[in-house]
């Protein structure tokens, strides 16, 4: 991998963190400032346990991820593609179809609900 390669990676997962932990920071404030009113916080606690759908779609995508990158190298090396168009192209693929895939789990899983 050459330097801009590498710089692309470095910026796309910093966006990723950045994006996450400014939700994650607004969320929090939001219910602090709700139970300072004096809302009941049973509200926060979802119907159906959240962690392990949050647990089976991050390990999904992560796993997307990790086969669009592997394809994105096949492609790279053996058909001569350029490299960030492999990469990318196959990473957004992978994790794309993972994120569908888990979206058909989670409804199944509500229907036998």
């Amino acid at each position: 991998m050459n330097g801009t390669s590498m710089m692309v990676f470095i910026s796309m997962f910093a966006a990723i963190f950045g994006i996450a932990y400014v939700f994650r920071i607004t969320r929090h404030r939001e219910r602090i400032a709700m139970i300072e009113k004096g809302v009941d916080a049973s509200m926060f606690v979802g119907k159906n346990n959240q962690s392990q759908s949050l647990t089976l779609k991050l390990g999904m995508l992560f796993v997307g991820i990790a086969l669009g990158i592997i394809i994105g190298s096949i492609l790279q090396y053996n058909y001569d593609i350029e490299v960030a168009a492999a990469y990318i192209s196959m990473i957004f693929l992978f994790g794309g179809i993972s994120l569908i895939i888990n979206f058909l789990i989670e409804r199944k899983l509500d229907r036998t609900n």
